[in-house]
């Protein structure tokens, strides 16, 4: 299989003239290095004279429509940046793609710890339930903010979330379908007529919350940071907490790593119930009802998201070397999708 190498290079002297011109203070000699995580936006460590940042490029060659928007990426980290939610400094976005290739933003780089494997083995089992908390104390924060105050009431369309969301992926979907899949095709039936009745209030999704996608304090567990904020919208925060939740149930060897052949209890890590509950303690919110479609939108919208990187590699344009492995997990993803859609009704709501 053929990598498009220009993900994995910078013209590091034409970025860093460019940059000692638009970002204030920035100064050279500058050398970059590509991150190794991420199947999106490649990402790069930048060091300068000046300090470390951090570059976030939209991957050359053709795209899908809407992703890969690093654009939205700096709009909604400038936005949060005076808010509760822990956000990285954004220094300038560049859409000229005369410069390096696609478009790309600067943002500080925050030396602090990522936890890659949601059970936390790198913590004392003592830890682990503070650093969930932390995590949902971040996700709290993000949904209680005024979407009008911080400038984002058009970040994205408010009402019938989960019926656009569901169209949106399915067109995605389609556009990099490479085979038929029943269960995938069994969801895309199923979501749209059971989407649970919205109250219309616009809260800030982040749409990929998860640890990998936060930075902590190198010593404390508290959040310094959350991450990869491209499929950032308005919507519904359920979304966000479902999603976070699938973890739980994700087999420990797929993509995004998993807790689903694990015990929680000896690991001291957290129950989806309790995980929920927490999170509507903070927020003031009764008991979710219909939890089950959330739990089901979420698989089905990372096949979605697999299915788009497998098509990316087959094409040889993905930017990680694990995009095959991604391409794997479509239909197991799917079908989890599909044994959540038909949990019982003792299953189907959480206090």
């Amino acid at each position: 299989m053929i990598v498009n190498s220009e993900i994995h290079q910078l013209d590091v002297d034409g970025l860093c003239k460019y940059l000692e011109t638009h970002v204030d203070g920035f100064e050279g000699p500058l050398s970059a290095e590509k991150f190794t995580g991420g199947q999106s936006n490649p990402t790069f460590l930048l060091r300068a004279k000046s300090g470390n940042y951090v570059l976030r490029r939209q991957p050359p060659g053709q795209l899908l429509k809407s992703a890969h928007a690093v654009d939205r990426e700096y709009r909604v980290i400038t936005a949060l940046s005076p808010t509760q939610v822990p956000v990285a400094h954004a220094h300038h976005l560049c859409t000229d793609t005369s410069v390096i290739g696609s478009m790309f933003y600067v943002m500080d780089y925050l030396e602090g710890r990522i936890f890659w494997d949601p059970s936390l083995p790198e913590l004392d089992i003592d830890q682990r339930k503070p650093a969930y908390d932390a995590l949902i104390g971040a996700l709290a924060a993000l949904h209680d903010v005024d979407v009008d105050h911080v400038g984002l009431s058009d970040y994205g369309r408010a009402g019938n979330y989960f019926e656009r969301q569901i169209g949106t992926w399915t067109k995605q979907y389609r556009a990099s379908e490479t085979e038929r899949l029943e269960c995938m095709e069994a969801l895309i039936d199923w979501l749209p007529k059971h989407c649970p009745a919205e109250d219309g209030r616009a809260a800030l999704v982040h749409g990929d919350f998860r640890f990998d996608n936060l930075i902590f304090h190198p010593k404390d567990l508290r959040v310094l940071a959350v991450l990869d904020w491209e499929l950032s919208t308005l919507g519904n925060p359920l979304a966000d907490l479902a999603y976070f939740c699938m973890c739980l149930r994700l087999p420990e060897d797929s993509y995004v790593k998993g807790l689903g052949s694990k015990n929680r209890r000896v690991l001291g890590v957290p129950e989806e119930a309790e995980i929920v509950r927490r999170y509507c303690a903070l927020r003031g919110i009764p008991k979710i009802e219909d939890w089950n479609f959330y739990i089901a939108f979420s698989f089905f919208r990372l096949a979605a998201i697999a299915q788009g990187v497998k098509k990316r590699a087959i094409d040889g344009n993905a930017s990680s070397a694990h995009a095959q492995k991604v391409g794997e997990m479509v239909a197991p993803l799917a079908e989890m999708g599909f044994a959540a859609a038909n949990e019982n009704d003792m299953e189907r709501s959480v206090a």
